[in-house]
């Protein structure tokens, strides 16, 4: 199935009443399940906009396989999408942003297996993947000083433990003929341009580097991969630019060929995908909205997006798995709505006079069914939920799902504490991604973190930052800060109700209770 939808895009009006001759950049976003790209134009808005769907492989329990090929066609079919019927040479620029899976590639650049199977086709071990649980383990154990910069603890779901398993699991098939480890948006920039340069983003947030000091030669060997340092990282990354530089000549004549665009245009060092969802949202020009944030420094924004990672696959896990779902789905069906968007007005039906929220004064949900990424980093952490009775009905399925989103917003607050604990001075969030078009979602996050939520004006962020990279690397603007206040607009602005504090503080303390009797439980169950 692919989506598409096409928005009139004529003159452009820049700021300051300049009819400019329109300038676009095309956005492409690899999520976990698709491909997306957009055309945007210089003021940030979606023009065009068209996704494909890309393979995913599981051949055992925590092992989760891509394929680079499959993914770079995917990208090649929504870039042509997206331009079709457009002059592109008004095409300026191309960002990239993916989700920091593990790309793997010969000397040659040609596909590894990261299987047992010996299927060099699936030659990405995608981010979530928990196959090197005992690899992280060994890391944590090292103590080593890099990992204070990945919040002490390192997750399973980083490069370097997911490496150290390919060296230790699949040495002749995969580590020895190795030539590039790739993070993904670093893989799709090089296979735009032909430059191995790597993107900062990809380097500090998932692969230990550090933008002062480089890579650290002492880690590398205490963990048992001095391959690396041995010839210089040629394999990880040496040649290190920061997102939205312009890389080497831009589009390789063969690449802008399999995207439908013109060789030579800026195509710009990537990011991670969430980190291009930031982009979109948190530079906007907030004057005139009342908010805390007005002057202050971009410090003070946190900006969320939410995505597969961060809600998607928990309330999906919680809402299909119930009794109720397919009544749920059928009802849903015959009113055209999403589930969600039905669960929402079921919500209002059910909550008589007291506020929706208050509907899980019994129902308490600790949602790390995958584990914990941030900001306790443990993977071992399972989903909880207390306060089940014996009806399954639709009512039941509506709360469930309210104390699930409830939950979420409760792990953010978490984050926003472990932040402000160490220094970080938070007062708004800027919220995107798809559960951010969920208006209980944003208003759950608002109440329960007591903070306003700015939700953007164009619904793809992430799309909006990718681009945004294009246009820092076509050189329209002089900085990503002036690119990020050009092209993000905000939408709308969500507050608190601030008279259900009370309520949200204590469902909070129950909430971080649920954790800690999770971890007594679990030394119960080793003890002798």
């Amino acid at each position: 199935m692919m989506g598409e939808q096409t928005r009139e895009g004529g003159g452009i009006m820049m700021p300051g009443g300049d009819q400019e001759p329109g300038s676009y950049y095309v956005g492409v976003d690899v999520g976990t399940g698709s491909v997306r790209a957009a055309l945007v134009d210089q003021r940030g808005i979606l023009l065009a906009f068209a996704d494909q769907p890309i393979k995913r492989w599981e051949p055992q329990f925590n092992h989760h396989e891509q394929s680079s090929e499959d993914i770079w066609a995917a990208c090649c079919v929504v870039t042509k999408k997206v331009v079709q019927g457009i002059d592109v040479n008004q095409i300026r620029g191309l960002g990239f942003d993916a989700t920091c899976s593990l790309v793997v590639l010969d000397k040659q650049f040609r596909p590894l297996p990261v299987n047992h199977e010996g299927d060099s086709r699936r030659n990405i071990i995608m981010w979530l993947d928990h196959r090197a649980i005992t690899q992280v383990h060994r890391i944590n154990e090292t103590k080593h000083s890099v990992l204070q910069c990945v919040g002490g603890v390192m997750s399973v779901e980083m490069q370097a433990p997911k490496l150290l398993w390919l060296k230790e699991n699949l040495r002749e098939t995969c580590w020895d003929k190795a030539g590039h480890f790739f993070d993904l948006p670093d893989f799709l920039s090089w296979k735009a341009t032909g430059v191995t340069a790597r993107s900062l983003c990809s380097l500090v947030c998932k692969w230990t580097y550090s933008a002062e000091k480089g890579w650290d030669d002492s880690f590398w060997k205490m963990i048992g991969l001095e391959d690396f340092v041995a010839d210089n990282y040629r394999k990880i990354g040496n040649q290190v630019l920061p997102p939205g530089a312009s890389l080497g000549n831009g589009l390789t004549p063969e690449a802008a060929k399999d995207l439908g665009l013109p060789a030579g245009i800026a195509v710009a060092a990537p990011l991670i995908d969430a980190h291009a969802g930031g982009l979109g949202v948190i530079g906007a020009d907030v004057r005139g909205h009342g908010l805390a944030c007005e002057g202050q420094p971009v410090t003070s924004r946190l900006a969320i997006i939410c995505g597969t990672s961060s809600c998607h696959m928990g309330i999906d896990h919680m809402v299909q798995g119930h009794a109720a779902f397919p009544e749920l789905k059928a009802k849903a069906a015959a009113r055209c709505q999403s589930v969600y968007a039905y669960l929402n007005s079921h919500l209002d039906l059910i909550k008589k006079a007291q506020p929706v929220g208050f509907l899980t004064v019994d129902l308490h949900v600790w949602p790390d069914f995958h584990g914990n990424r941030s900001p306790l980093a443990d993977l071992t952490l399972k989903g909880m939920v207390t306060g089940l009775k014996l009806s399954q009905d639709l009512d039941d399925l509506a709360i469930l799902y309210l104390a699930t989103v409830q939950a979420i917003a409760f792990g953010t607050r978490l984050i926003i504490e472990a932040m402000e604990a160490a220094g970080h001075s938070i007062s708004t969030l800027f919220l995107c991604g798809g559960l951010s078009k969920n208006p209980l979602f944003v208003q759950m996050h608002a109440d329960i973190t007591g903070m306003p939520v700015v939700l953007s004006q164009e619904v793809e962020s992430v799309l909006v930052g990718a681009a945004i990279l294009g246009a820092c690397a076509s050189g329209d603007f002089t900085s990503v800060q002036e690119a990020m206040a050009r092209m993000s607009k905000v939408g709308k602005v969500v507050f608190p109700r601030l008279e259900d504090k009370r309520y949200y503080d204590k469902k909070y303390q129950v909430f971080l209770k649920l954790v800690e009797h999770q971890k007594e439980y679990a030394a119960i169950m080793k003890g002798d």
